[in-house]
Order: C-alpha cells, then sequence, then structure tokens
C-alpha cells in the first residue's frame, strides 16, 4: 500500500481526508502535534476517531519543548506583536507542527503527506513550503483544496459511509494552543463588529487585583513569584493565573499571506504580561541602539514567521542577533493584574542602566559639568546650523 502521513485534527476536514484517503488505497498515519491545544482526554479521543475513521495508525506528538525553543522564545526577545497587537498565537504553531509532521513523515519512509488546509488560507502556505523544503521527494495531497468542497459535501460523504457524527459547526472556532488561543465568528468576518464576552473561552472571574513577580534571566522567564521552573510550565501556570481576570483579549487586523485583510480576535493572558514584562526589563537594561536595532529584526522575524518563511537562513541569523542581545536582561518585573489589563510597576535588576551615581534625569548631574553640557549641546547643533546657512539664504 502507500505510505501517507497525514496532519490531523479530528475535525471534519482531516476526518474526510482519513477516510477518503484510506478508502483510495493508502496506509493512512494519521499524526497529531500538540503545541499546547490538546488534554490528554482530547489526545485519547482523537486517537478513537481516527482508527474509527480507518487510520492504520496514530501518533500524537508533544512537541511544547521544541515550540518553546524553536519559536516562543525569539517571540519574547524581540517582544514580537504582528502590528503591534497580536503575538502570532496560530501562525507560530503551524510551523512547528508542519516541521514535526514531515520528519515524522521520513521516519517511517512515508512516499505521501497530506493536511486538510482550504485554498482559502494562510496555513496551506506555512504547511507547503515547510513540506516542500524538508521533504521535496514526498508528495503533497490536500483533498479540500484540490476538490473544492464545502462543509456539506464533507458531512454528507462521512454519512455516506456510515460515520453519523455530530459535525455542526461551533459559533466560534477556537484554536488554543501554549502561545494563545484564536477566536473566529462572524462577527470577524466584518469590519466593525467586536467580538462578545462569550465568544472568549476564559470568562472573567476575578476582579480583586493581585500582583506578581515575573523573573527572566538572559531574556527568559525563570520564575513566577519566586518559584523557579522551565519556561514551558511557567508560561502555563501564568496563563491559568491570568486568564482569570480575562486579560489578553483584541482582534488583529493584519494582511493574509494570499493579499486579503482578515481580522481575528484571540486570548493570549500569558504572552502580552510576557512580552510587555520582558520590554519593559529590556528597556532599562539594554544600550538605546540595541533597542532601536532589535526592534527593526524581530518585526521583519515576526512578518517571515507569519508567511511560512521559518527555513530562511536569515531566520537563523536574526535568532543569533536576539538571543546576543538578551545578555544583560537580568532582573525582576513586578505586574499588577486588574479584570480586562494589567498594569507595569517597575523592576529591579543588577544590569538597571538607571544607575543614581551617574545622574538623575531631570534633576542633577554628577558626572560633567554645566560647560560641557552647554559644548555638547553646541557641537549637535552644527549640522542643523550648517544646513539652514546654505539651504535658506532666501528666506
Amino acid at each position: 500500500m502507500k505510505k501517507l502521513v497525514l496532519a490531523y485534527s479530528g475535525g471534519l476536514d482531516t476526518s474526510y481526508c482519513l477516510k477518503t484517503l484510506s478508502q483510495e488505497g493508502y496506509e493512512v498515519h494519521a499524526v497529531s502535534v500538540n503545541t499546547g491545544g490538546f488534554s490528554a482526554e482530547e489526545i485519547k479521543a482523537q486517537e478513537e476517531k481516527a482508527y474509527a475513521m480507518g487510520a492504520s495508525t496514530y501518533r500524537s506528538i508533544d512537541a511544547l519543548q521544541s515550540f518553546y525553543d524553536k519559536i516562543v522564545k525569539y517571540l519574547i526577545f524581540g517582544n514580537v506583536l504582528k502590528n503591534n497587537t497580536y503575538p502570532l498565537s496560530v501562525s507560530a504553531e503551524r510551523i512547528v507542527q508542519a516541521i514535526e509532521i514531515i520528519e515524522y513523515a521520513k521516519s517511517i519512509d512515508a512516499q505521501y503527506i497530506a493536511h486538510g488546509s482550504t485554498g482559502a488560507g494562510n496555513d496551506q502556505v506555512r504547511f507547503d513550503l515547510i513540506f516542500q523544503v524538508l521533504a521535496p521527494s514526498i508528495e503533497i495531497i490536500t483533498p479540500i483544496r484540490d476538490q473544492q468542497l464545502s462543509r456539506e459535501a464533507e458531512i454528507d460523504y462521512l454519512k455516506s459511509q456510515g460515520i453519523a457524527l455530530s459535525w455542526e459547526k461551533a459559533q466560534y472556532s477556537i484554536n488554543q494552543g501554549l502561545w494563545g488561543t484564536s477566536v473566529g465568528g462572524s462577527e470577524t468576518l466584518t469590519s466593525h463588529q467586536a467580538l462578545p464576552d462569550t465568544a472568549y473561552p476564559s470568562p472573567l472571574k476575578e476582579y480583586t487585583p493581585k500582583k506578581i513577580i515575573l523573573t527572566f534571566k538572559a531574556g527568559e522567564l525563570v520564575a513566577l513569584n519566586g518559584k523557579s521552573g522551565d519556561a514551558v510550565s511557567l508560561i502555563q501556570q501564568l496563563q491559568e493565573l491570568a486568564k482569570e481576570f480575562a486579560i489578553g483579549r483584541d482582534i488583529h487586523v493584519g494582511d493574509t499571506i494570499i493579499g486579503i485583510k482578515g481580522r481575528v480576535g484571540f486570548e493570549a493572558a500569558a504572552p502580552m504580561i510576557i512580552i510587555k514584562a520582558h520590554h519593559l526589563l529590556e528597556k532599562h537594561t539594554q544600550s538605546k541602539w540595541q533597542q532601536f536595532q532589535k526592534e527593526q529584526m524581530a518585526n521583519f522575524y515576526g512578518m517571515q514567521l507569519h508567511e511560512g518563511n521559518y527555513l530562511d537562513e536569515v531566520m537563523r541569523d536574526i535568532e543569533a542577533f536576539l538571543e546576543s542581545s538578551q545578555k544583560t536582561v537580568n532582573g525582576e518585573v513586578f505586574v499588577t493584574l486588574h479584570p480586562h489589563r494589567f498594569e507595569l510597576e517597575g523592576v529591579d535588576s543588577p544590569n538597571d542602566l538607571m544607575n543614581a551615581s551617574f545622574g538623575s534625569y531631570g534633576e542633577m548631574n554628577k558626572g560633567w559639568t554645566a560647560d560641557d553640557a552647554k559644548g555638547f549641546i553646541k557641537i549637535t547643533a552644527n549640522a542643523h546650523k550648517i544646513y539652514g546657512s546654505v539651504n535658506n539664504k532666501k528666506q
């Protein structure tokens, strides 16, 4: 039989793919990649459903640590928010999922790989780019995209095969992962409607403000409220704590890879707190030009990641720069959680460049004289004076 690996989520599209491909003579190996969105119970349900649909094997790959090491760490180092809003929750996940799936396909010598993307979204680009670069000899099969299938047609086919599961489309599409949860619904298809509170998976439960402390070492989160841990578990702990305040909700508006504008809601309490806290610590511990240059490179890095260009070598170059920039990003950041928002109160860092021995902004200086300041200002003004003298003669 023809050995095929299917990127499998257990939803309608990938279930249709699994059933049809197994009926067409393929030996289908269903693979799901957990980047923070599946519980143990959900993985078990996926497995049972996969075998019921005709899978030869089912494999769940735990990619949480890989996701952090390959992607999330650099999103934190770069304070990456697409269009100054979105922490790249879903697009970042898809990269790691594609890499894990294609590596598994190669490990079992599969000749084919399939996914359930349509022809209208970003994921088809991200998956196909990774697959083609890492395994150009493996043929990519995309039944939903190639056949331009409607949801109704998929349901009718599965029913004809004796599969009468409930495929009712939820009012809101939820995609949950380590680095945030996307929320799509009828409102996000418009330009003016907001998502209702009920659309978000984490309702407001906590109303009393709560103070927390985030500790960073070389730019990485190493402790929460004084308790050390690995970055993945600390992100998860912070998410559980902060989601009670319904923090991190917003709607992102941006350009899709295929050239159209799109809106998506998201809920990302931990990512938003970590990015903003990390950024504040950087402002205390990095030079002006480090911050400026890093902002340009991180913005480019986020865009390339969003568009599936993760494997371009420029991304490794930028990652090296980002990692190098974090040597002095050490210390604690003090944060207060409130309903729907959080407040950054300040930092305590051994690398804080607000060292009082060099003077206090707007107060007094200890490292230079009044004449030094006057001379500095006079020389700084020279370029402006020369330009004005040469170009403003007629005024």
